[in-house]
């Protein structure tokens, strides 16, 4: 039987320490520059893939808390169950009538407004003018008693559900109450197909089922 072979754990080349996968002339240094080549191809792909991920998942844990900012809209005897009446409303004050909106108002509705299991009804239905495929502004046609958006065909119910075109989910509304007989608008929402409340998403940002996690709440909406 051949002696087995000997190999120097010294030497400078792979195939004199018996190293698996070396050949003649090979240098350990040129390997070992290749496998940790390879290991941080590895490493930024991986990140490149795993941090958008984990940054969308993990910024809505920073956002700055602001407080909620009341805006009057109205004494009640302006508003009634079966149609909307426009509203002006200032969504970022700092920036003057740039920062403004209209918003359709309207009273709670006990025959035709869903109430979600759980969620407290708002005493008023306030809903954005901001289409929830790209952010062009709807408008509401009483006659059909619809929001129709003139960009990309856009079409919601009278709940601002969806019901024709590209939009993925209802318009946004925003909460309401009332004080001394007027009635105040506070923060967005946005919401799914159900009708369940969650933070204000971006136009195109789906909330059904999984996507609500792909597509978490930005400070910016």
């Amino acid at each position: 039987m051949a002696d087995p072979p000997k190999f120097d754990k010294k030497s400078r080349y792979t195939e004199g320490r018996g190293i698996a996968g070396a050949y003649e002339g090979e240098t350990v240094t040129r390997r070992r520059l290749m496998e940790g080549g390879a290991q941080l191809v590895g490493a930024v792909t991986v990140a490149a893939i795993a941090l958008p991920g984990l940054g969308f998942a993990l910024g809505p844990l920073f956002e700055d808390t602001i407080p909620t900012r009341w805006q009057d809209v109205g004494p009640e005897d302006d508003f009634n169950d079966e149609t909307y009446v426009p509203k002006v409303i200032s969504l970022v004050p700092q920036v003057g009538d740039a920062g403004k909106t209209t918003i359709y108002v309207r009273t709670f509705n006990s025959k035709k407004d869903k109430v979600v299991e759980g969620e407290d009804p708002q005493p008023y239905v306030a809903i954005s003018t901001r289409c929830a495929h790209l952010g062009c502004p709807v408008r509401y046609i009483q006659a059909s008693e619809k929001f129709v958006c003139p960009c990309h065909g856009g079409v919601y119910g009278f709940q601002g559900q969806v019901e024709g075109g590209p939009p993925v989910r209802p318009l946004d509304r925003f909460y309401t109450r009332v004080e001394s007989g007027r009635v105040q608008v506070g923060d967005r929402f946005s919401l799914d197909s159900h009708l369940h409340r969650f933070a204000p998403r971006d136009p195109s940002n789906h909330l059904d089922g999984l996507w609500q996690y792909l597509y978490p709440s930005r400070p910016t909406t």
